[in-house]
């Protein structure tokens, strides 16, 4: 039985893991950091690669480390209701209520939108996501397949592609940097750090582990060491395309503001900037690299979301699963890019902090000896804090005023919680948490067996 992978195979998996990650968001979010942060890009893209590149990463090692078949397994030992819950939601919010249709809508308002008269938005945006989720919808009938339509096919034609644009932009830059924007004079690499958090990364990255993992296991690695060895370095192959296309943009952003001024969104800059270097064709190439870029992460979110909720309903087929999912997604994306994203807010707020909890306690878990006391009051910590977050983000955005409770519960959280106004008042309470809990059940030797 083989058990070590060639490069190449490590370089094909690492592809696909990057092309699953990569969307039109990745592209917008460093273009828009760039421009903002003008001379001081480099701080504020350092703190971005920390959350858009790292806390991913992170993301797929907890999965190989933790031995977990899944997401449900793994977040099982917190309680098997809990993880159903957990992993449908979250499944749910990285596929068809919110991730899957931005993807649709994205390529569409970027890559096809500038083509279209204004009269004729709503119904180009109709064809388009139909089209769009329907070759979506073919791709993922037949997943077996995934590693080589994707990581072979689509993924080259994403990098080719934006390497001719940036090296362009580095042989030949259109301008000099200006001054950083207000938010990033002093805070540049605060701000960039949770500038990384709008990639979706790494809510997607507890997903897309599975599926790296299992590749490496289609192709002959069985034990738990070799796994994680392969998925480490497939994961290596990918980050490196991300972080190189991230600087690459960010500093894209940086030098176009002399030419152009300042845009309200990324999508605004590398339109320019297609433009400025290839005239009408810089926009055929920067549509392409957006609906290759979305369709990918499309594809892959509906492929994870299909086999997840199959093995939770059997009776119901995969096929089933994925024509459904891709009709939904097609439907919520004609809602429009701006209610997608407005709606999801909240629901990420709540999310992420339960996420990353769950990665932290992955990699600590052998030295609690994995006791479910420590993930219970762990995660019980970050649920109380993330579901004030959530409600309060959705009160915030919504313009409703705080229930009485609500504003009371959030006055102290304020006052008390360190890095709360930085939206991580969960983090330090968590690790408490868990370097309490965990002396505890090290000094009783509780097991998560016996617990």
């Amino acid at each position: 039985m083989k058990t070590k992978l060639s490069f190449s195979s490590y370089f094909v998996i690492g592809v696909m893991l990057f092309a699953l990650f990569f969307g039109a968001g990745n592209l917008i979010f460093p273009a828009q950091l760039g421009q903002n942060a003008g001379t001081n890009i480099w701080p504020a893209v350092i703190g971005f690669l920390i959350t858009g590149v790292g806390l991913p990463f992170l993301g797929i090692l907890a999965m190989g480390f933790s031995g977990s078949s899944n997401l449900q397994e793994l977040a099982g030992r917190i309680h098997p209701s809990y993880a159903v819950v957990f992993t449908s939601l979250l499944y749910l919010t990285i596929g068809p209520f919110f991730a899957t249709p931005r993807t649709g809508t994205v390529a569409y308002d970027i890559g096809i939108a500038p083509l279209v008269g204004e009269g004729a938005m709503q119904i180009g945006l109709f064809i388009f996501t139909l089209v769009f989720f329907g070759i979506t919808m073919w791709f993922c009938l037949n997943p077996a397949k995934i590693v080589d339509r994707v990581g072979k096919i689509l993924s080259p034609g994403i990098i080719i592609l934006l390497a001719m644009l940036l090296v362009m932009v580095v042989v030949k830059p259109m301008g000099s940097m200006e001054a950083p924007q207000e938010a990033y004079v002093n805070g540049a690499f605060a701000k960039g750090f949770l500038e990384g958090y709008n990639t979706m990364d790494a809510l997607a990255s507890l997903v897309f582990g599975i599926i790296v993992i299992n590749a490496v296991r289609a192709m002959g690695v069985t034990s738990k060491r070799d796994i994680l060895s392969a998925t480490v370095k497939s994961g290596l192959v990918a980050i490196t395309f991300l972080g190189i296309i991230y600087v690459g943009i960010a500093y894209l952003g940086a030098t176009s503001t002399e030419e152009f001024g300042l845009f309200e969104t990324g999508g605004l800059v590398l339109s320019s900037a297609s433009s400025y270097y290839f005239g009408s064709f810089g926009t055929v190439i920067l549509s392409i690299i957006i609906i290759l870029a979305c369709l990918t992460t499309s594809i892959g979110l509906i492929t994870a979301c299909g086999e997840y909720f199959h093995t939770l309903l059997p009776q119901v087929s995969y096929k089933v699963f994925v024509i459904f999912f891709s009709l939904f997604s097609f439907i919520i994306a004609n809602f429009g890019l701006s209610n997608i994203i407005m709606y999801s807010i909240p629901i990420l707020m709540f999310l992420y902090p339960l996420a990353i909890t769950l990665m932290l306690l992955a990699f600590l878990s052998p030295l609690f000896n994995h006791s479910r006391v420590v993930y219970v009051a762990a995660t019980a910590v970050a649920f109380m804090i993330s579901t004030i977050d959530g409600l309060k983000t959705f009160c915030d955005l919504f313009g409703i005023a705080y229930f009485n409770w609500m504003q009371q519960v959030v006055s102290f959280y304020e006052r008390t919680l360190p890095l709360y106004s930085q939206g991580l008042g969960w983090l330090v309470p968590v690790l408490v948490v868990i370097l309490i809990t965990g002396i505890a059940v090290r000094i009783k030797r509780v097991s998560i067996i016996e617990a």
